[in-house]
């Protein structure tokens, strides 16, 4: 499928958070944590990731999340509006879920949700994600959740989406999947990589004996442990991008058209 390229129709920051995004897309179907096209993952523009009403991009409905490029994500606008022509359409309970986030919380740059098995799994269990691992002890203190109320199509959800996602930076869509936050794609893409670990962890051990959970002694001091570990103020996401952009390159090109 060819799409034109918009490269020298939008302007260069915006076309830098198109291929950050596509490549967002493309790696969360490398990593196994997509639903054919039943998933999203959207971000604000550069100039309005501080305003009133932002616009975003998120992808076009119908399209695998292994095919998606920078020129193929459609601009839409807070209520929903097509801003950039395609011959493709928005999904409307991406729209509403991640239109909701976007608006409420004004330093979160980037939304990605997914219905991985792991996710979904511990989604359902009631007492939700344990801190058993690692992983898992990284979000504990910034883990929200959102209660099912079927497919978020309805507007009336919005307010009670707001209100259980918080401050929060991970979400858990319960009996439906996984949601995180960032300031940034690669910021927001290693939460839900660790997220997804976490829940992979978790059914694993479960499947097993007798489980060993991390004392709260230990959960107290994981967020003095990671400001050490990230002494000079550069994020996670922003050291690993770079490599796993090489390995996208090497496995699936593409993205940056």
């Amino acid at each position: 499928m060819h799409i034109p390229s918009l490269k020298n129709q939008v302007s260069p920051e915006e076309w830098a958070l198109r291929v950050d995004l596509a490549a967002c897309y493309r790696l969360v179907a490398m990593y196994g944590m997509s639903d054919l096209i039943f998933t999203h993952i959207s971000a604000k523009l550069p100039h309005s990731v501080s305003g009133d009403a932002p616009q975003f991009l998120i992808n076009p409905y119908g399209l695998m999340f292994d095919e998606i490029t920078a020129s193929s994500l459609i601009k839409i606008d807070m209520a929903g509006n097509q801003i950039t022509p395609s011959e493709f359409s928005v999904n409307r309970a991406g729209f509403v879920i991640h239109s909701t986030i976007h608006e409420a919380r004004h330093d979160a740059a980037c939304v990605l949700h997914t219905h991985s098995r792991a996710g979904v799994a511990v989604s359902a269990q009631k007492a939700g994600l344990l801190p058993i691992s690692q992983q898992a002890t990284l979000m504990m203190s910034s883990l929200s959740y959102h209660d099912y109320e079927g497919l978020a199509v309805h507007d009336d959800e919005r307010d009670r989406l707001k209100v259980d996602m918080g401050e929060s930076n991970y979400l858990i869509l319960r009996n439906h999947g996984l949601l995180t936050v960032g300031k940034t794609v690669p910021d927001t893409f290693l939460a839900m990589y660790f997220l997804e670990c976490a829940c992979q962890i978790q059914i694993s051990a479960q499947a097993g004996g007798e489980i060993t959970q991390v004392p709260q002694k230990v959960l107290d001091g994981v967020s003095t442990a990671v400001k050490l570990q990230q002494s000079n103020n550069v994020s996670a996401g922003a050291l690993a991008w770079p490599a796993l952009l090489r390995r996208l390159d090497r496995l699936n090109p593409g993205y940056a058209e």
